[in-house]
């Protein structure tokens, strides 16, 4: 007993001494990123340069856009407040960052030659987060970009000489055809290779034609395209060290490198921002179903962690990694609102059209009703004001965006999940505690009362771009509207009453009977007093 106990002793300082940082595994190291101009590319290079300050290169696949050349975007990224941090405390470690020309839809992924061979002779680690997340998406694009785009990467990664993890960014929805989702690569309804063949040779009007059929009880061509990649991905890695992240839905950061930190309206973020303006109040949804949220840094810090963890393993298995909060945090939908229009309450926007209020209704009928009367009829007033103002009309413009991102959405706030996260937690325990503080991805730690605050006062910073300083104000007309919208739930109730008391004899026998029954009560407790 006593040889055992010492040969485990043994054991743990070896693997105390053998243990290598996160941080330190980075030095040296060069990656590199697709999608790095997105939501969470731009997290993942702010985490990297600040975290992993050893980290030598990042090379970013970029292409022009709107016309703006590739440096010139590079340069609006790396000024947004994001890098307000980094460029206070070490500006030098921006110029890591280093953009190549490329489209992830072209051949080659539109890299030059030259390009190819340094990215081949210099890459450890890559990172493919590239993809369409429009739900809607057209079925050729969406595989485009979110099929062929990995087929090719893994072509260029195949000729890496150096490469120790290529970690692909999945979503934890692509088997939402399941309700119970392990951390395992399911068989797809088709062979990916098919799929791409299709596309390539089919006219895109027929095509279109075709998508609801191929796309079967999946709601949309972006979980359907996906699932597709992960198995080929499967099939034609060989021996790379992939990695696979799924992210359910993510929502802004919850503590890096800033609080509420969000850059897009994607998701539920756009309606849940109309609400707060007061021109949206009701949506299709079980309020007691599982709402499967995870704030962005969490993600980006599990990304970061799992490339270093398959690198320092050397596993030849492809791991699979559900980064999601509903089994071990969850939260109801029916909280998850209450909790945002509370907040927004709190917090209000500037230029708030009406108060905040939202229900959540499983019946479609009463839903649509409700649409028409406080979303449309509003926004034709309003848009008739404008016009008579000899302003430009947007509202019902504004509505019908809303309705297509509600139409979207809808799957989700009415269907429920179960995923599976025991590769996240033995990823967390492989760790030590200073990476566990510093590359932080336990959703357990999360508080929703006070993540949904950073939430709300974060899309209305960084989306609004509306100054703390602004809030006194939108506080005082958010109480003036609160009474407004009470004097105008009174009206109504009262209009209501009259019109059915005009018309019923027994409801009005039904009154005189209840204020003669109040004034017999109000007499008896003065007398009594």
């Amino acid at each position: 007993m006593v040889f055992s106990e010492n040969t485990s002793n043994m054991n743990s300082i070896n693997n105390i001494e053998e243990y290598i940082s996160i941080s330190d595994f980075y030095n040296g190291k060069s990656v590199f990123i697709t999608g790095g101009t997105g939501f969470l590319g731009k997290m993942l290079i702010e985490k990297l340069l600040r975290s992993c300050p050893g980290i030598k290169n990042i090379y970013l696949l970029m292409r022009p856009k709107r016309g703006a050349e590739i440096n010139t975007r590079l340069n609006e990224i790396l000024n947004s407040q994001l890098f307000d941090k980094l460029r206070k405390d070490r500006p030098n470690d921006l110029n890591k960052i280093i953009p190549i020309l490329g489209d992830i839809t072209s051949e080659d992924l539109g890299i030059s030659e030259s390009d190819q061979n340094l990215l081949s002779e210099t890459i450890n680690i890559v990172f493919h987060s590239a993809a369409t997340v429009k739900f809607d998406e057209k079925l050729k694009l969406s595989v485009t970009i979110n099929m062929l785009g990995t087929k090719r990467l893994l072509e260029l990664c195949q000729r890496m000489l150096y490469l120790e993890a290529l970690v692909h960014v999945s979503t934890a929805y692509c088997n939402c055809d399941r309700a119970d989702v392990a951390e395992i690569i399911y068989n797809p309804p088709y062979k990916p290779d098919d799929i791409i063949s299709l596309v390539q040779w089919l006219p895109e009007d027929l095509l279109d034609k075709l998508t609801p059929s191929l796309i079967g009880n999946r709601p949309n061509t972006y979980t359907f395209t996906k699932a597709l990649t992960e198995a080929m991905l499967l099939k034609e890695a060989g021996n790379l060290p992939v990695v696979i992240v799924r992210p359910s839905i993510v929502l802004s950061s919850m503590n890096e490198p800033m609080s509420g930190w969000v850059d897009n309206w994607n998701g539920p973020t756009g309606i849940v921002s109309a609400v707060g303006k007061g021109i949206f109040h009701t949506i299709m949804c079980n309020e007691d179903s599982v709402a499967d949220f995870v704030p962005v840094d969490l993600v980006i810090n599990l990304m970061v962690a799992a490339a270093w963890r398959t690198a320092t393993t050397k596993s030849t298995q492809m791991t699979v990694y559900n980064c999601c909060t509903g089994v071990n945090k969850p939260i109801t939908w029916g909280r998850l609102v209450s909790l945002a229009i509370e907040k927004m309450r709190l917090h209000p926007l500037e230029g708030v059209f009406w108060y905040p209020t939202g229900i959540l209704r499983k019946n479609r009928t009463l839903n649509t009703i409700h649409s028409i009367l406080a979303h449309y009829i509003p926004a034709y007033i309003l848009d008739i004001l404008a016009r008579i103002a000899g302003r430009k009309p947007i509202m019902i413009k504004v509505q019908d965006k809303l309705a297509k991102s509600v139409q979207c959405l809808e799957y989700f706030t009415t269907h429920q999940w179960k995923f599976h996260s025991d590769n996240v937690q033995v990823l967390l325990d492989s760790m030590n505690e200073k990476d566990k503080n510093e590359f932080q991805f336990d959703v357990r730690t999360i508080e929703w009362e006070n993540y949904v605050e950073k939430y709300v006062l974060g899309f209305r910073q960084f989306l609004f771009k509306q100054s703390p300083s602004s809030l006194e104000v939108s506080r005082k007309r958010m109480h003036r509207l609160k009474i407004l919208h009470q004097i105008s739930k009174l009206l109504i109730v009262i209009l209501f009453w009259r019109f059915l008391f005009k018309r019923s004899k027994k409801l009005r026998d039904l009154w005189r009977n209840f204020v003669s029954v109040i004034s017999t009560l109000s007499i008896t407790l003065v007398r009594t007093k």
